[in-house]
Parts: C-alpha cells; sequence; structure tokens
C-alpha cells in the first residue's frame, strides 16, 4: 500500500474537486463523530487505503491528497451515534456514496448487509449491523469535467413559443431501427440524427427526459423480477445515470446536449429532490441515511424513528435545513452550467417547499431559486402536488415558474369523453386557467397543459379502455389510479371495429388540438402520436420491456395521427394568438368593435349565464380575434401587423350540430375551415354563415 501525501485542504467546494495537481475531499456531516474516506482500485473491489479525515471546519469533513487523479474510486465511512429512537444511524462498517460524486462506477448488488440493522429482526430496527457493505456498493469516481462544446449557447427558446415532448432515454431508442443497436437505451442513442431529425419534422421544440441522475431499484420492484424503469429513484444528483452511458463516460451526456442545441432544441430534466432510495426507518444504507440522517431527512417530531413521509417513497428530504437546499442548488447550478441543461420539471415539487407548518410559497428553496443569477435563466417546471396534507398546490407556486396543471388534464378528458357541465370549466382551461395562474405578474405559460403523461394511460389508452389493466407490475391491480376519465367507446382494448378507431382516432386529434391550441405551456407524450399502447396499464414504472418502449413501427400505421399533430404545432407555431403574452379579459379591445375572445352558442348568439350553466351544453363555439394588443407579429422591417381571427368549435356531444358563423368583418372576405377532426381533407372556404359539425368534433377555420 503506497504512502499518500495529505494536506488539510479546504471544506469548500463539497465534494472531490481535482485541481490539476491532486484531489480535495469534503463531505458535510453536522452530527458525525468521525469520518473516513476509502480509496479502492481502478475496478473497485479492494479497499487500498482508508484515511481518517482530521480537518473538520464550518461542519465539513475535508482534506486535500497529492496525485489522485481522475478515474479515482473512492467512499465514504461516517461514524457516529446508532440511535434510531433519537433520529441517528451511523454505522461506520456501510460505505457511503458521496452526495457531490460526479459518477459513480458499478451497481448495488443487493444484499441483507446494506441496512444498518440486523435484517432478520426489522420491527425492532434498533439491532445494529456489522457488516462491510463495500463489496455490495458502486463506487464514486474523481472527475475532470474538461469537455470541448461544439454548440456553447443554449437555445434560449421563450416559454410560450416551447413546445414539450416528455419521453424516456431508452423507451425512445430501445427498439428504434434507426439508431445502432449497440447505442439503444443510451444517452448516445437518443443523440442520434436520425432521433433528432424526428423531434425537428414533428415540431417540438423542447424534450422533457424522465430522470436520468443515477437512480437505484426499488427493492420491492427488484425482487418481483421488475425494473424501477422510470428512475424516480435518485441515488445521487450530480450523477448522469451510468446504465443509460453506452461509453461509460460523463461527457456522453454533455454530447447528447451538445448535438441537441445544435440542432435547436432544449433538453429539459425530471429531477427528484424530494426522496431518495433509502426507503423508509427499515430501508438500506446507500449515502444520505449513514453521513446525517437526522439532518438530510424530516422525521416525525415526536417520534424521529419514522420518517414524515410526504412522497410515498418512505421518506422526504427535509429542505427546512440549509445544507439540503445548498445541495440542491448546487446540482441545478451544475447542470445547468457544467451540462447546460435547459430546464428542470420537477418531481412533487410541493416537498421541497414544506416545513414542520406545511407547504410554503416563500420556502428556502423557491427563494433561492428565486435569487439565482444563473437559475432565473432557466425554465423550472414544477408538478404542483404531493401526498401530504395539503399537497395539491396547482396555482400557488411563485412568480417564475410553470406548473403541470391536472386541472386541464382531467377537464379535457371528461369535456371530450362527453361528460355533462363541462362547458365552463373547458372554456377556463383552454384560455390558460387564468384564475389560477393570473396573479403576480404570472404569464399562460404558468400553465403546463397536457392531457397524458408518463405516469397514467397513454392517449392511446385513454380512448381504448374505461379501466386500468397492471397485473403485470405484480400487485394484483391494486397499483396506479383507478379514476381515469378514459372510455373505451364500445369495446375494451384493441380491436378490428373501424367504426370503433374512427371515433378513438377522432378524439386523439380533439386531444391534440385543445392541448396545442389552448393558452399555455403544451406537452406531449413521447409516443401519443402514432398511438403508443401500454396495453392498458397506466403505471408501468416498473416495466423495462415492450410494455414501456415506443414502438416505432406504429408510425406508418398511424401516419395520419402524426400529420395532425404536427399540422397543429404549425399552426401554433405560425398564429401568435395560441401563445398570447397576457391572458384573455372577454373585453372590448380598445380602437375596435372586437372584443379578445367571444363565447357563442352554435345558434350564432353570444353565451348567457343559463348557457353556461345548462349541463346538457357540451358544445363550444367561440371567436378569437387578432386584433388584441399582444397578438401582432413584427415583420423584418419591426412593423406590427396583426394575427388573423379564428373562430373554434369544440363539439363534445355525440349530436350532429348546424353551427351559425358570423360574418367576418373587414377587411377579412370569408372564414375559411383550416381542419375538422371528423374529415382531414375538410380544408375549404366556407360558402355559407353556417357549418355542418358532426359528433365528437374539432373544428377550426381562419379569416381569409
Amino acid at each position: 500500500m503506497s504512502k499518500l501525501k495529505i494536506l488539510p485542504g479546504r471544506a469548500y467546494p463539497l465534494g472531490a474537486t481535482y485541481n490539476g495537481r491532486g484531489t480535495n475531499f469534503a463531505l458535510f456531516s453536522r452530527n458525525a463523530e468521525k469520518v473516513e474516506l476509502c480509496l479502492f482500485d481502478a475496478k473497485g473491489k479492494t479497499e487500498t487505503h482508508r484515511i481518517e479525515l482530521v480537518e473538520y471546519t464550518d461542519e465539513v469533513w475535508h482534506c486535500y491528497i497529492e496525485g489522485i487523479k481522475p478515474g479515482q474510486l473512492y467512499g465514504y465511512r461516517v461514524y457516529g451515534e446508532y440511535a434510531p429512537e433519537r433520529g441517528h444511524r451511523f454505522n461506520g462498517n456501510k460505505l457511503l456514496i458521496d452526495p457531490y460524486a460526479k459518477a459513480l462506477y458499478g451497481k448495488v448488488v443487493w444484499s441483507s448487509a446494506l441496512f444498518p440493522y440486523q435484517i432478520r429482526n426489522p420491527q425492532k430496527d434498533l439491532s445494529f449491523d456489522e457488516r462491510d457493505s463495500a463489496k455490495y456498493m458502486p463506487k464514486c469516481v474523481v472527475t475532470d469535467d474538461t469537455y470541448k462544446w461544439q454548440n456553447d449557447r443554449k437555445p434560449e427558446i421563450r416559454r410560450s413559443n416551447s413546445i414539450i415532448y416528455e419521453v424516456h432515454v431508452k423507451g425512445a431508442t430501445k427498439l428504434n431501427p434507426k439508431v445502432p443497436e449497440k447505442y439503444r437505451g443510451t444517452f448516445e442513442g437518443l443523440a442520434n440524427k436520425n432521433v433528432i431529425n424526428y423531434f425537428k419534422n414533428l415540431g417540438v421544440t423542447a424534450i422533457e427526459l424522465l430522470p436520468t441522475q443515477a437512480f437505484f431499484l426499488g427493492s420491492i420492484p427488484e425482487r418481483k423480477g421488475l425494473y424501477n424503469y422510470w428512475g424516480y429513484n435518485t441515488a445521487n444528483f450530480f450523477t448522469p445515470e451510468p446504465s443509460y452511458l453506452a461509453s461509460k463516460n460523463i461527457n456522453e451526456f454533455k454530447a447528447l446536449v451538445d448535438t441537441y442545441h445544435g440542432a435547436g432544441l432544449e433538453i429539459i430534466m425530471d429531477v427528484v429532490y424530494n426522496h431518495t432510495p433509502e426507503g423508509n426507518h427499515l430501508g438500506p444504507m446507500f449515502s444520505f441515511r449513514g453521513i446525517d440522517n437526522a439532518y438530510y431527512y424530516r422525521l416525525v417530531k415526536d417520534s424521529p424513528r419514522y420518517y414524515d413521509d410526504t412522497t410515498g417513497c418512505g421518506n422526504t428530504l427535509n429542505f427546512d435545513n440549509t445544507r439540503v437546499v445548498q445541495m440542491a442548488m448546487d446540482s441545478l447550478r451544475y447542470w445547468s452550467t457544467e451540462m447546460k441543461i435547459d430546464g428542470f420539471r420537477f418531481d412533487l415539487a410541493v416537498s421541497l417547499g414544506r416545513n414542520d407548518y406545511g407547504f410554503r410559497t416563500e420556502s428556502d428553496f423557491y427563494d433561492a431559486m428565486a435569487q439565482d443569477p444563473i437559475l432565473q435563466k432557466v425554465k423550472r417546471i414544477a408538478e404542483p402536488w404531493d401526498i401530504g396534507l395539503g399537497g395539491y398546490q396547482v396555482g400557488n407556486f411563485p412568480a417564475g415558474w410553470s406548473e403541470w396543471n391536472g386541472r386541464f388534464r382531467d377537464t379535457t378528458r371528461r369535456f371530450w369523453r362527453g361528460d355533462d357541465g363541462q362547458i365552463g370549466d373547458m372554456a377556463t382551461r383552454f384560455t390558460g386557467s387564468s384564475e389560477l395562474f393570473d396573479k403576480h405578474g404570472r404569464r399562460p405559460w404558468s400553465t403546463v397543459n397536457f392531457v397524458t403523461a408518463h405516469d397514467g394511460f397513454t392517449m392511446n389508452d385513454l380512448v381504448s379502455y374505461d379501466y386500468k389493466h397492471n397485473e403485470a407490475n405484480g400487485e394484483e391491480n391494486h397499483d396506479g389510479e383507478n379514476n381515469n376519465d378514459s372510455y373505451n367507446y364500445g369495446i375494451e382494448g384493441e380491436t378490428n371495429n373501424q367504426k370503433i378507431n374512427t371515433i378513438r382516432n377522432r378524439q386523439i386529434k380533439n386531444f391534440f388540438a385543445t392541448i396545442l391550441l389552448s393558452q399555455g405551456l403544451p406537452m406531449i407524450l413521447g409516443g401519443d402520436e402514432i398511438k403508443r399502447t401500454q396495453k392498458g396499464n397506466n403505471n408501468a414504472y416498473c416495466q423495462d420491456n415492450k410494455i414501456s418502449w415506443i414502438d416505432w413501427s406504429l408510425l406508418e400505421k398511424n401516419k395520419e395521427i402524426f400529420d395532425f399533430l404536427k399540422k397543429v404545432i404549425e399552426i401554433r407555431k405560425k398564429h401568435i394568438v395560441f401563445r398570447r403574452s397576457k391572458f384573455f379579459k372577454g373585453q372590448r379591445i380598445p380602437g375596435t368593435r372586437n372584443k379578445d375572445i367571444t363565447w357563442y352558442t352554435p345558434a350564432g348568439k353570444e353565451m348567457t349565464t343559463d348557457d353556461w350553466h345548462n349541463p346538457k351544453n357540451k358544445t363550444l363555439v367561440f371567436k378569437i380575434s387578432g386584433e388584441a394588443g399582444d397578438n401582432f407579429h413584427l415583420d423584418k422591417e419591426g412593423n406590427a401587423t396583426p394575427d388573423k381571427n379564428f373562430f373554434v368549435i369544440m363539439n363534445a356531444d355525440t349530436k350532429k350540430y348546424s353551427c351559425i358563423v358570423p360574418v367576418p368583418k373587414p377587411p377579412y372576405k370569408n372564414w375559411r375551415v383550416v381542419f375538422d377532426t371528423s374529415d382531414h381533407n375538410k380544408e375549404v372556404k366556407l360558402k355559407s354563415t353556417s357549418i355542418v359539425v358532426n359528433p365528437r368534433t374539432f373544428i377550426l377555420l381562419i379569416s381569409e
């Protein structure tokens, strides 16, 4: 064993930092009594050095070791009080991952030695376990962040112009015949030019990736032979998921971002800062639990042996503590600067704003994000709920955030299913959910409008199944949401019945038209445009197989759906009235006789209060004026010209209507049908003041 030259080093930055001559190691732990740095050989099997960190500054244990270079494998052992009843679970027999590690080597090998207590007596959870866990643990890697960027500038697409496509790294490429087989399921595969060209051709502007920070298998799925496919079990917040690295080098992720930026596309990361894979009080010990359990996690106030779980995953990180906020902020800045990520979608974001008294809009974390000069510029998207008390907080996030709008999802599904009494709520959702977001200077892009996402039915399954079919998950179909607002239109699942398939395809088009033409930030679930199916599984978190992977052979069969979505995306991009910077007011536009938006009955009269409250009214008819103050296009000389007027008919009824269309006012001469979801060939000038509206149909007309 060679002798190392060990110097005091510094308490900042945290993690392992190489400076060209050696590496500084720094680990925060308020309650530890001793910390040891363990170095390993190149294969991670033999511990070559164990160094006690004697320097302790500002609650940080640190040292500097000359000659330690990138590629060195390491981990920590942290000692202190083992007293679960007081919230402390220190166990120096367990090798721990550095929370600030930039890369990991190896995988978790499941063993009872990973648990800090003797697992044969779990109900007491007090019996200290002395077995060494090192051989079962991945090792941290000292890295060098050097990378030569080809596209150094981010696309910086305005949020009002953004169109998000949510996709899984592996699911998008595993069955893609245009990606070389050895790269399928990896960042390298996702960076393939054929994949990028597909996204460009469709017209989306941002790819939102399901978790790509290093995650571990959940013990329950693993015991059933299933896999934590989605990745909502983050083990380290600075490390790209190793299984997605074809090259085993973290620069592969940078190359992915670099390539997408070169194509004018943004990358948004789904991040999970609310919990870790260490589970509840009976869970394993990987990192935070062994470094400082009482500090990192929210514990039950009067019984700190247990975790205050607002995530449903066994534990919740404590964002009421400064160093937890710092870790998340350091991580986000790292991904924003070193990896050049364009935005983040925060899983269960309400948990990030909690303290002992509940959710706070002015939480330490949200305040830190608001003032940070780097993170101010990135897109911040909240999943605005968790499972804790008062966990549904749609519309209550701070200015600058966008939020997944569950109200939009549910209302749109119910409206097009034909439920009674939905037109008022549908009108509100279509116009940007102003009752939720029109405050504190927030703009329409504060609402993320979606109908499907990774969690739940695909769009094809939404119109093909009345009930969830999650038997493959091994939980006797008890998991997953029971209330899906879905409808199978006569037959459960796939069918050759042409009449039913015609209705299903029309409804998918109706959903796409509603998402893309509503005010707000639209999001499409990857594969919906080619009718991807999960066979009725609405909780495919553990299905790393064809249930979850996108079957790209469906594209040819469902080209009509793909082409329709592409067309509606083009309409949104071309016409600013569908991506306004301000909410509709329903008021007259100064200098004109038009309102910014006018609501009609199918008979051509303006809607009355009685019309709005008629539960059997299932048709929305309205005109959007292109003359409103923020609906002007600028030409190359900077001259402002108004957008076109649009007339929209959304008929969720099973009845056919003859709808009166108002005569256009000069300078417009007539209306032209842009699309009719009941007839994909129907794109004609309207020759009369009425139009036939088929059942379950979305019609868009433009002023000529």
